[in-house]
């Protein structure tokens, strides 16, 4: 027993050293260029393949190649990595969903590359670099580890990669090559995932595919290193590596035995599951989402009839046999659920292969039990929707990176403890339909269930929910500042996407006729996400491309073409638009052809200083004032007022009302100490009083906008309370405290570009405070001007002058009772700023509560009743 112990822990050891190489290469990567490589494994087995051409095929001495592999190909990969993909995304500032993208196109290339040079097969005679002893590899991760340790504690470029981690704009303005060192850290990466690939191809099954995501699985340690610490990668590695390999000893009875076996044999991707779901993510919030497309707008009707007609073209003029075509709606369909959670929602999607997988199996189950094959794929895609709720819910806090791991080891997981374990799928068959077992009429029931599922998502795309998502996707913290509900939204887009792949996974079963558990193999799921990338995620077009291209390359005569191809266009994901995005989009109308009448008519629009921002702004000031210019409005003025934040149309009038009354905002003792001992608020006390101005002002760092995002909902303070008309609010989400009816603006601008003006307006009426007043979007555009053809255009094309005023539209289209404004005026002209002023004034003298986080002086003594001065988290005066 003792000796059974001995050699299992020796075998762990080998096996944690390997993950160990690949934790220590992907933390220096990370920190000297901010890359979460996903590609690491597909460079170890390319190295592994290099070292077993070289030795085996070329008949090299094993010195001579493992140092030709580790000192010149694998840095060298490293090298063409950095200065042919990721450095010019760091010159473009791309943010780290662009680089992730990136990383997934690498990957796809290089397994695709793999296929193409070596074939899809197994090989099984690699050489062996140490020997068989562990103690070797061990020695030889210790060393590097301590290597590496002391390169970055006690030398020159040591303390530069510091520098370039901590602030690379800052780092290259001291004088410090940030392109030298982060060719250095991907050298480096390159070689460890080298060595690993060489260490672990004579132990593991050396395939395209198979070690690329053994690697990927191993990502783990660095996941609980958390990107940064070494020992902690080096002895996380170690511990698992013993710990899966004395777990093979278990071999319990009943049920749950071959469960736990299929646990010990893959306690790595257990350990990346849990990590990525409990440890603190990677990554943040807002530049970490999937980017919006470049040119949003409407795919011509004639691409439509193209498209259609291609489709249809199998069933007038292929043979009896369509195998291949079968199998494009089907593919089509799970890609569509990457264009709801990807393309529409922005969320970094990587496990849909293994909801496709599931609704292929569950409908194998049913129909084993005798089921009708329709009826079991009907109830097979509400299963796996729940189980995408189930698997979604402890996610939706993660953003980017975090995100990315948690779906990629949803995937895996599923992949690993589901699909491919015979007590889940041994003896499993699927067969078609009653009634469609030929080809023609399987092929036509799936061409009408993929116009089912486009016309669904185009509904969905076009709607309230549509726009929310868009908003998700273009800036989260806008979109809960809008009204929307976050985490309920991104249950749904995972709900639904799951719904999808599971639906069109189920027709992929049975159009092949047999439940086959590597279709959905979690390399094939990174394959999809990248095509849906290349192509444009957020184009319904899309995946019916993308399923006719992967299929069509893969059914020809070199296997791994399609990969080639789509990962070569995803590492150019940064110098090259989606392809969807090059194709004739349809013209929004023009904003006479489509708006009411009394919005537009005998009133120019744009996006300057217009008559319609004039009209609206005049009436408001004039009724506010009652025709005394300089007095504020009185008790009596207000009685006559119009309901908070809302402009009345020129020419209709409206009898007077009570008002009701407006509930106070007020902050008691707030404190709230930052990460670090900093103290940001200390019990800070600040009372709104309704139809007044009251500003924030304060040099930099005094606690400003963090007090702002107390009030906001933003941050939570770590004492006092927050009470509206003495209800505590303090602990209500930042889209709650919006539907409450207190909105806000933001410091850097919160708009939603790939939604017109007119979108970006009506989500906050939609999510607002008051939801249920469809003149409110009419009158929030006329009140900022923009009522005339500026509001058809898109948000990403306007000027900073204009997008400030849609972002406060937006703000009082819900209605709202109270206005936090922070830093409104950043990015104004002399005559924007004293628009801005006269809105302002405008609206609390109808009745609202604003706040505002100022530096303009001369805006703040314009407009403000009441001054506050903030110092040290202290309000002063």
């Amino acid at each position: 027993m003792a000796s059974l112990t001995y050699e299992l822990t020796l075998a762990g050891l080998a096996v944690g050293s390997a993950a160990a190489l690949t934790g220590i290469g992907l933390i220096v990567t990370y920190r000297a260029t901010g890359v979460l490589n996903l590609a690491h494994g597909a460079v170890a087995m390319i190295c592994a393949y290099v070292l077993r051409q070289l030795v085996v095929v070329w008949g090299w001495p094993l010195p001579a190649g493992a140092l030709v592999t580790l000192l010149v190909v694998a840095p060298g990969i490293g090298l063409v990595l950095d200065v042919g993909v990721f450095r010019p995304l760091a010159r473009r500032e791309a943010g780290p969903a662009r680089t992730l993208v990136a990383s997934i196109g690498v990957f796809v290339l290089l397994v695709g590359a793999a296929v193409l040079l070596w074939g899809p097969g197994a090989r099984d005679d690699v050489p062996v670099l140490l020997g068989d002893d562990p103690w070797a590899q061990l020695g030889a991760v210790v060393a590097l580890a301590c290597l590496v340790g002391a390169v970055t504690r006690w030398t020159r470029f040591g303390r530069e990669l510091r520098a370039v981690v901590d602030n690379r704009p800052l780092a290259v303005l001291s004088g410090i090559d940030a392109d030298r060192v982060a060719a250095a850290g991907w050298a480096f990466g390159s070689f460890t995932a080298g060595l690993t690939g060489v260490l672990l191809a004579p132990y593991v099954r050396l395939d395209p595919y198979g070690m690329p995501l053994l690697v990927v699985e191993v990502i783990a340690v660095a996941v609980i290193a958390r990107m940064r610490s070494l020992p902690v990668a080096v002895l996380a590695a170690l511990a698992l590596g013993v710990a899966q390999a004395q777990l093979t000893r278990l071999h319990p009875e009943g049920w749950a035995g071959p469960l736990v076996q299929a646990v010990g044999a893959n306690l790595f991707v257990v350990a990346l599951l849990v990590a990525a779901l409990v440890l603190p993510g990677i990554g943040g919030r807002g530049r970490d989402a999937l980017p919006p497309p470049v040119r949003p707008g409407r795919v011509p009707g004639a691409w439509w009839l193209v498209v259609g007609v291609l489709f249809l073209l199998p069933l007038g003029f292929a043979g009896a046999d369509l195998h291949t075509a079968i199998q494009v709606p089907a593919l089509a369909v799970i890609l569509l659920s990457l264009v709801v959670v990807a393309g529409r929602g922005g969320q970094i999607a990587l496990g849909q292969a293994a909801y496709a997988g599931l609704g292929a199996l569950f409908t194998a189950l049913l129909t084993a039990r005798g089921v009708p094959g329709l009826l079991a794929l009907a109830l097979a895609v509400p299963l796996v929707a729940a189980a995408g709720l189930l698997t979604a819910w402890p996610a939706i806090r993660r953003h980017g990176l975090a995100l990315a791991l948690v779906t990629l080891a949803t995937g895996v997981a599923v992949s690993r403890f589901v699909l491919v374990q015979p007590y889940a799928t041994a003896g499993l068959s699927l067969g078609r339909p009653a009634g469609f077992g030929g080809d023609r009429a399987f092929y036509a029931l799936e061409l009408l269930v993929l116009a089912g599922c486009l016309a669904l998502v185009a509904a969905l795309r076009r709607g309230r929910t549509g726009r929310a998502l868009a908003a998700l996707r273009d800036h989260e913290p806008g979109a809960e500042a809008a009204g929307v509900a976050v985490p309920g939204l991104k249950l749904l887009a995972f709900a639904l996407g799951a719904a999808l792949a599971a639906l069109g996974g189920g027709l992929l079963g049975m159009g092949l006729r047999a439940f086959d558990p590597e279709a959905y193999d979690p390399v094939r799921g990174l394959l999809w996400f990248a095509a849906v990338m290349v192509l444009g995620a957020d184009s319904l077009l899309t995946p019916l491309a993308a399923a006719a291209l992967l299929t069509t390359l893969d059914a020809g005569a070199y296997a791994g073409t399609a990969a080639l191809a789509l990962g070569l266009l995803a590492t150019l994901t940064g110098r090259i638009p989606p392809l969807t995005d090059l194709l004739p989009r349809e013209h929004r109308p023009p904003a006479d052809a489509d708006a009411p009448a009394h919005a537009t008519r005998g009133r120019p629009g744009g996006a300057g200083a217009s008559e319609d921002r004039t009209r609206a702004h005049r009436p408001a000031a004039a009724r506010a004032t009652r025709g005394r210019p300089g007095r504020a409005a009185g008790p009596e003025d207000r009685t006559r007022a119009r309901p908070p934040g809302v402009a009345r149309p020129p020419g209709v009038a409206r009898a007077p009302a009570p008002p009701a009354p407006v509930p106070r905002l007020h902050a008691h003792a707030l404190t709230l100490t930052h990460p670090g001992g900093v103290t940001a608020l200390d019990r800070v006390t600040l009372d709104l009083v309704p139809s007044r101005i009251t500003a924030l002002v304060g040099p930099n760092g005094a606690g400003k906008s963090t007090l702002f995002d107390c009030l906001a909902g933003t941050l939570r303070p770590r004492e006092g309370r927050i009470t509206l008309d003495g209800a505590d609010i303090t602990h209500r989400s930042a889209h709650a405290r919006t539907r409450l009816g207190i909105a806000r603006t933001f410091q850097r601008l919160a708009v939603f570009p790939s939604l017109t003006v007119e979108e970006n307006v009506r989500l906050g009426e939609e999510q607002g405070h008051v939801r249920t007043d469809p003149a409110a979007v009419e009158r929030s555009l006329r009140l900022l001007g923009l009522a005339g053809s500026v509001r058809h255009a898109t948000a990403a094309d306007l000027p900073t002058g204009t997008l400030r005023r849609v972002e406060l539209a937006r703000a009082l289209a819900g209605q709202p009772h109270t206005l936090l404004l922070d830093e409104p005026a950043a990015g104004l002209d002399a005559a924007e700023t004293a628009a801005l002023a006269r809105v302002l004034a405008a609206l609390a003298a109808d009745g609202l509560t604003v706040l505002v986080v100022e530096h303009d002086p001369d805006l703040v003594a314009g407009i403000a009743h009441t001054v506050h001065t903030m110092e040290g988290g202290r309000i002063v005066s």
